[in-house]
């Protein structure tokens, strides 16, 4: 686990503990100390812990004017034990949405399993707040098994994720290429839910 580093080709366009806005402001990192860790594996020093024990993020990339946020998951998403959606809805998205961010993509690769909660309140008030502001959340290149714990718990109320939205290539792009791709995608999936 140490050795997977968040996606680093984007940086000369965006980094977030340089960014004011951004919750991650003013964070120094070391290549050298791991502090952060998944059960008992050490994570790379690049990836920002925003509260769970089991799932980090990184912000990869953030328009203000566009409204929209890129970021990078990696871990265990687990609702079940430790309520992983609170922590990433209070201290990472609701930060960025008091910032006009009405439009995530999370790039889900590296996330390894999901346990979902009975309790679905969190992904309701997110999904309400981004109708009222025209944006959305996507969860991008998910793992089957985390697919069908999604599917499962019917989180594909709140968020779009599943087949439309796996394999893509993302990381070979620019941010606004892939926002453009995925606006492509939901518009596209839309006009069939219609």
């Amino acid at each position: 686990m140490h050795d997977i580093e968040p996606h680093f080709r984007w940086r000369e366009y965006y980094c977030a503990e340089d960014d004011p806005r951004s919750p991650f402001a003013g964070r120094e990192y070391s290549e050298f100390e791991f502090k952060n860790k998944l059960y008992n594996f050490f994570l790379h020093p690049q990836w920002d812990a925003f509260g769970s024990a089991t799932l980090y993020g990184k912000i990869l990339f953030a328009d203000y004017e566009e409204g929209y946020a890129l970021i990078e998951l990696i871990g265990e998403w687990n609702d079940t034990l430790h309520n992983d959606i609170m922590f990433l809805k209070r201290n990472l998205v609701d930060a960025l949405m008091e910032e006009g961010i009405s439009r995530f993509a999370f790039f889900c690769e590296n996330v390894l399993n999901f346990h979902a909660s009975i309790d679905d309140d969190y992904y309701a008030e997110w999904s309400e707040e981004l109708l009222e502001m025209g944006g959305w959340a996507m969860l991008i290149n998910i793992r089957p098994q985390v697919e069908e714990e999604l599917y499962a718990a019917h989180l594909d109320k709140y968020l779009f994720f599943g087949e439309d939205y796996n394999d893509l290539v993302w990381r070979n792009q620019k941010p606004a290429v892939v926002v453009q791709l995925l606006e492509t995608i939901l518009h596209g999936r839309m006009k069939r839910l219609n």
